[in-house]
C-alpha cells in the first residue's frame, strides 16, 4: 500500500503542473497575462516538485518521465505560445497586412511545436544531466510572459511591435533546439571555485528584479542566455 502511494504522487505532482499549464492557457486566450504567467509559475512549481519527489522516493518510471513531457508542453509551450498568440492580435498592422492579421496571432503556436520537440531530444539525450542542450522551456516560458506583461503598454503603442514579436518567436524557436550549451543551477558543491559563474548569474540577478519588477525576468532570461553562450565560448578557448 506504501509503495503504491509513493508511485502516486511525482505523477500527480505532474499532472497537478498539466493543471496548472491548462489554466494558464485558459486565462492567456482571454488576455489576463499576469494571471497566466502566475499560473505557469505554479506548474513550474509542480514540475521542481515532482522530480524531486521521484528521486527522494526512488519511484522514477517511462510513464513518469513521459507524463512530464506532455504536462511540460501544455504549461511550458502551450501556454506561453498563446500568451504571445493574443498579444498579436493587440499590436498595430501595416495596412497591407490587415487582410491576413486573423491568421498571423497562429504563428506563436509554432513555439508549443518547437517546445515538445525540445522536450523529446531531452528524454534522449544523455548529456543534460547537470546541464542543458539549448534553452530550456520553462525558462522560455517565464521569458514570453513576463516580457508581455512587462512591456506590454509599449508594444501596444509601438509601431515595430508586429516585426519584433515574429522575429522573437524565431529566435525563441531556434534557441529551443539549438545545439548551445546552457548552465542548470545545479549545485553538487557549494564552493565558490566551482560554482564562479552561478553564484555571480544569482547576484547580477537581484538588482535587475528589484529595478525592473516582472518585466527583469525576461532580462534575466536573456542575461541567462548570453552567460550560457559565453561560457561555451571560454570552454571551447580553453580546450585549444
Amino acid at each position: 500500500m506504501l509503495q503504491t502511494i509513493k508511485k502516486i504522487i511525482p505523477n500527480t505532482l505532474t499532472s497537478c503542473n498539466l493543471i496548472a499549464g491548462c489554466i494558464a492557457t485558459f486565462h492567456a486566450f482571454t488576455g489576463n497575462v499576469g494571471i497566466a504567467l502566475l499560473w505557469i509559475v505554479i506548474g513550474a512549481a509542480f514540475d521542481f516538485f515532482d522530480g524531486m519527489s521521484a528521486r527522494l522516493l526512488h519511484v522514477s518510471s517511462p510513464i513518469g518521465k513521459e507524463l512530464d513531457s506532455l504536462a511540460d508542453d501544455i504549461t511550458f509551450g502551450l501556454a506561453p505560445a498563446a500568451i504571445v498568440g493574443f498579444e498579436l492580435t493587440m499590436v498595430h498592422y501595416p495596412a497591407f497586412l490587415m487582410p491576413v492579421s486573423d491568421y498571423i496571432p497562429f504563428a506563436a503556436f509554432v513555439m508549443a511545436a518547437f517546445s515538445a520537440l525540445r522536450l523529446a531530444k531531452f528524454n534522449l539525450d544523455e548529456r543534460q544531466s547537470m546541464g542543458f542542450i539549448g534553452l530550456p522551456t520553462p525558462a522560455n516560458a517565464l521569458f514570453w510572459g513576463s516580457f508581455i506583461l512587462g512591456w506590454r503598454d509599449q508594444l501596444e503603442s509601438s509601431p515595430w511591435a508586429l516585426p519584433l514579436l515574429l522575429v522573437l518567436i524565431l529566435l525563441s524557436c531556434y534557441l529551443l533546439i539549438a545545439e548551445i550549451p546552457m548552465f542548470a543551477l545545479k549545485f553538487k558543491h557549494w564552493g565558490w571555485a566551482e560554482n564562479q559563474l552561478k553564484y555571480i548569474f544569482i547576484l547580477c540577478c537581484i538588482p535587475i528584479l528589484l529595478v525592473c519588477g516582472v518585466a527583469g525576468i525576461s532580462l534575466i532570461i536573456v542575461w541567462y542566455i548570453l552567460v550560457s553562450v559565453f561560457k561555451n565560448f571560454t570552454d571551447k578557448l580553453k580546450q585549444q
